[in-house]
């Protein structure tokens, strides 16, 4: 059985593919949607200060490599960027990104980006603390297109982020360790991008040049926003991903082809 790993973005869980996973595994697969370090229920906020993108991307690449077969690695906002990441560390079979950050040397495409950006100048130079969830923004941006009630389900399970985690991802041109750098030329395996039509977190242009970077497939929804895993819509977007993941030779038994992170 072929397994996905599905790592989810900012300030939410394993939680946040709970829709989205469902056709995947009605195919058959082996659905996996970790909490990312410091991000679990029942953890403490001081879980994530001090995490590094590296620690994220380590994290998930042991559990990659940890599998019996190479998975499909799928990565949604900033998890994306931590996928990205993962993939240049470990055994993966193909690589799929959802509304991803930018990795470094990518730049931010929109006012909305920029702004956001620029608004991490405020934590500090050296903030390395549990950043708080904007829900303000987060209902406005990122999950604008849900219901209320769908929408406050989600704003109930958000959790903190690492500031440091944040800060790589946002301001990496003051990072002169590069930390989320995914070095030059494309994946080693396999690569998809998609991204929303109306998306304000990361725009269309922005997830085409982390497509360009990676020389990933690229592919544009329309009407669609940034929580794409599960705004209306989510269910098209799985079917993109597995009518992509079917393609001849991407996975085993295809035509020419041969739990939470501690």
């Amino acid at each position: 059985m072929t397994a996905i790993v599905m790592v989810h973005g900012a300030f939410c869980g394993g939680w946040a593919f709970e829709q989205f996973q469902a056709p995947f595994a009605a195919a058959g697969m082996q659905v996996i949607a970790p909490d990312l370090r410091g991000h679990g229920a029942g953890e403490r906020e001081q879980g994530v200060i001090g995490v590094s993108m590296t620690d994220y991307a380590a994290d998930v690449a042991k559990l990659c490599d940890s599998l019996p077969e190479p998975p499909v690695l799928l990565g949604h906002s900033m998890g994306g960027l931590v996928a990205q990441l993962a993939a240049r560390r470990s055994k993966i079979r193909a690589l799929v990104l959802l509304a991803p950050s930018p990795p470094w040397g990518v730049a931010a495409s929109s006012l909305e980006e920029a702004a956001t950006a620029f608004g991490v100048q405020f934590m500090g130079a050296f903030t390395s603390g549990a950043l708080q969830p904007e829900r303000s923004l987060m209902r406005s941006y990122s999950l604008d297109r849900l219901s209320r009630d769908d929408r406050e389900a989600a704003i109930a399970q958000l959790r903190p982020e690492s500031g440091q985690a944040v800060r790589e991802t946002l301001n990496w041109w003051l990072d002169p360790f590069m930390t989320t750098s995914v070095g030059p030329g494309p994946m080693a395996v396999p690569s998809l991008v998609l991204c929303g039509e109306r998306d304000l977190v990361h725009s269309p242009a922005t997830a085409k040049a982390v497509a360009e970077r990676i020389a990933a497939d690229f592919e544009i929804l329309p009407g669609m926003s940034h929580w794409l895993v599960g705004e209306p819509g989510w269910e098209a977007v799985a079917g993109k991903v597995l009518a992509w993941l079917e393609e001849p030779g991407l996975l085993p038994g295809r035509p020419e082809s041969s739990q939470k992170i501690a």
